[in-house]
């Protein structure tokens, strides 16, 4: 009766989902072209009218757009695959190792495998009834928090969209994390992790740059909260490292479009800092936790271009890898996660 009584008893595991944006399956347009026509159809992230924009897409975008960023791609492309996806599973597997077994911790990628309903439904078949979301962003955005909750959500629920059928009856409980773009933790992670990484460096940098992935400003404007937030990260990182204000400066990367997006411009700076009698910057992206095309690319190759290009020399300049799987940022995910796990 008593062994009867504690099975009985004995509570699932609570779910965790590590949430990312996604990435295509290989370095090719024939990859590339269906994970762009998801993830530039989310309205999260392109907000036009579907009128006016699905066309363009379709058109013009999908025809051209997937062969450049196949070329970009394969120049970062890893013999585990996509560098974005073999450092997130790196990262499910180091939160997990650290919770243990009251917890089961998988990987959701909102535009591609495995996706969020992939890990929603590997949860619930092992009995789990309570889900924590965590997004692998650090300051809040309509275009990337809100984004990964929406998928997370209609995969909970079983359905694609309001009006849709239904798939699922019992839904599980969710709790959504919320952004930790100044907590104290993760500041601390990053400041480890910087200062491992100087220490590999033959001189010391004479100037620091953090940059983050930029929005158009209309959304900052219309009441998405991430611009303050990253400047508020960037100042407490500035803060911990003790640096001079003179010394480092903030910007956006990543613009698309047309559109005026907030600023300053990473690549318009980088391209000015050696006529400012900067020699040797270091580049490092808080807003981005795991390695991606966005910084192996655009930031470590692209961004050293841009310095060269304006006098500075390549040798000179020196991007800083994500936190990746840094042993004090899977730690302060953890205890994150238990916390926003108390009361279950």
């Amino acid at each position: 009766m008593g062994k009867e009584f504690k099975a009985l008893n004995k509570q699932p595991p609570i779910g965790v989902i590590l949430a990312q944006i996604g990435t295509p399956t290989a370095p090719t347009a024939k990859a590339v072209r269906p994970y762009l026509k998801r993830f530039l159809s989310d309205r999260r992230i392109i907000d036009y009218s579907p009128l006016l924009w699905q066309p363009l897409l379709r058109g013009v975008i999908l025809r051209t757009r997937p062969r450049r960023s196949a070329e970009l791609y394969r120049q970062i492309w890893t013999t585990e695959g996509s560098p974005l996806l073999f450092h997130s599973l790196a990262q499910r597997s180091g939160l997990q190792a650290l919770l243990g077994s009251r917890y089961q911790v998988e990987l959701g990628l909102a535009y591609s495998e495995p996706s969020m309903e992939q890990a929603m439904n590997t949860l619930e078949a092992n009995g789990v009834t309570r889900i924590i979301i965590v997004p692998l962003f650090p300051q809040y955005s309509s275009t990337t928090t809100a984004s990964v909750f929406d998928q997370a959500s209609f995969a909970a629920l079983g359905r694609q969209s309001s009006t849709g059928p239904v798939t699922k009856r019992l839904i599980p409980a969710l709790r959504f994390m919320d952004a930790y773009y100044n907590e104290p933790g993760y500041i601390s992670a990053m400041k480890s992790h910087l200062l491992q990484q100087m220490e590999l460096l033959s001189s010391n940098p004479d100037f620091f740059v953090l940059t983050f992935h930029g929005i158009p400003k209309r959304y900052a404007d219309t009441g998405d909260p991430y611009p303050e937030q990253c400047m508020e990260t960037a100042r407490l990182l500035a803060s911990a490292m003790n640096w001079e204000p003179e010394r480092w400066q903030l910007t956006f990367q990543s613009r698309f479009g047309r559109e005026e997006w907030v600023g300053p411009s990473t690549a318009d700076v980088l391209g000015k800092l050696a006529e400012r009698g900067i020699h040797k910057p270091l580049i490092f992206s808080p807003g981005l936790v795991t390695d991606c095309l966005e910084t192996l690319h655009e930031l470590a190759i692209e961004g050293r271009e841009q310095f060269v290009a304006g006098g500075g020399h390549a040798e000179d300049f020196t991007a800083i890898p994500c936190l990746n799987n840094h042993e004090d940022w899977l730690h302060f995910l953890a205890q994150h996660v238990e916390r926003n796990a108390m009361g279950w």
